[in-house]
């Protein structure tokens, strides 16, 4: 085939980026709890509905990646923006400030249509890019977390969308926005033609590198290995740290920091910044910069380093929230390598299992963000409803160092010959 039929792949890269911006939007919930706490909810309600939506995001990747070889990439991230957007929109219609009908509108079809669509740009940006695996991985879902930034920013201090518009109508803007941009992106998520691969690319000279064990395996071969269960597990404990420092990310800073003198003004923009700025940026960068040091350093050592130091930044949190400058240092650190996850773990799952069906293989193995979306947040919110937030903090690090450990026993597995 000719060269110049062929995509230029960086339109790839720009799709993909676009449509993550808008599933990062779940990241964004942390600017909706104190509204809804001071409308009467409880703080486990507030992170109810962010469990729910990590939860269904979970499942429905599971469904999304068996639909992907029927109906196509581009279709099934389309699919992915209408439901997220119909969510959005349906909790600014008819939600208020209704527990059970945010619950279902953005938890669980919100939460439905970010697993439908988030597995499409990694798929599609592996296919294009086999010679920059974790790099390309990386900037897949750098726009997931950056676009936690942009939605929290919106709704808050640049925007004002919350004070001067209501919940109700940011529900509604920006479903509509979602919608909207999900779709553009979606035009560009097409696989390359068959037999099609980048010049100059050495597959052997890459495997070498990274440690990818050439397998080419399909899930059900995957869910009988013990490597799938060693990933998955290591996944859990990661998840579960960062989900519950997100889920907690305004809330505790602003006990720590009152409890430390600051009026629950200055507190709440403190609490925020870290959250909007120094989480939300450290999280968009830590997807590229863990995706490409993976490149180099092999995703098996990258993924130790990441969860070793996770564990021993969550620990140390509880005692740092309570100063401004120590907090976004935390908050950064934590959000790095909370980043890191999402491009190391497709690309230990390629590596190990193959690149030819990580779009169904990665929705068995993303089920950890939907475990660790519900035990990490729920843990959180109960112990601080229980005022013992540093025991949460505690349990999660030390899982997070477990993981280190577990990641590294992890070795190519055998694939039954034909």
């Amino acid at each position: 085939m000719s060269e110049k039929k062929v995509m230029n792949r960086n339109f790839v890269v720009f799709g993909a980026i676009l449509i993550q911006l808008c599933l990062g939007a779940i990241y964004a919930w942390s600017v909706f709890t104190k509204p809804l706490v001071e409308a009467d909810w409880t703080k486990t309600q507030t992170q109810a509905v962010f469990a729910a939506g990590l939860a269904l995001f979970a499942i429905v990747m599971v469904i999304a990646g068996r639909l992907m070889p029927k109906i196509g990439p581009k279709k099934l991230a389309m699919s992915g923006g209408i439901v997220l957007g119909l969510g959005y929109i349906l909790a600014g219609l008819f939600g208020g400030t209704n527990f059970w009908l945010i619950f279902f509108f953005v938890g669980i079809i919100g939460g439905s249509g970010i697993g439908l669509a988030y597995v499409v740009p990694i798929a599609v940006g592996m296919r294009w890019f086999p010679d920059k695996k974790g790099l390309i991985t990386g900037l897949a879902v750098a726009g997931f977390g950056f676009g936690a930034t942009l939605w929290v920013k919106l709704a808050g201090t640049w925007g004002g969308l919350i004070e001067n518009l209501g919940l109700s109508t940011t529900f509604t803007i920006y479903g509509i926005v979602f919608f909207a941009a999900v779709i553009l992106g979606s035009l560009w998520m097409k696989f390359p033609p068959e037999g099609w691969k980048p010049k100059g690319w050495n597959p052997a000279e890459v495997e070498k590198k990274t440690g990818a064990s050439g397998n080419e395996m399909k899930s059900g071969e995957m869910l009988k290995t013990p490597q799938y269960y060693m990933i998955l597990l290591t996944f859990v404990f990661g998840a579960s740290a960062g989900l519950m420092s997100i889920g907690l990310m305004k809330l505790f800073p602003m006990e720590a920091l009152q409890a430390a003198g600051y009026s629950q003004l200055a507190a709440s923009g403190i609490a925020g910044t870290a959250m909007a700025v120094f989480f939300s940026l450290a999280n968009g960068l830590g997807r590229i910069a863990w995706g490409a040091m993976s490149d180099k350093l092999g995703r098996k050592l990258s993924i130790a380093i990441m969860m070793f130091t996770q564990g021993v930044f969550v620990i140390l949190f509880q005692w740092i929230a309570g100063t401004p400058a120590l907090l976004y240092l935390g908050a950064a650190l934590i959000g790095f390598n909370f980043g890191g996850n999402f491009a190391l773990f497709p690309t230990i799952t390629a590596d190990t299992f193959g690149a030819k069906h990580i779009g169904q293989n990665y929705g068995w193995v993303f089920l950890a963000y939907g475990v660790g979306g519900i035990f990490g947040p729920i843990l959180g919110g109960k112990l601080g409803d229980m005022n013992n937030f540093s025991l949460a903090f505690i349990i999660c690090g030390v899982l997070c160092i477990v993981a280190a450990g577990i990641i590294l026993g992890v070795k190519p597995p055998k694939q039954k010959l034909a």
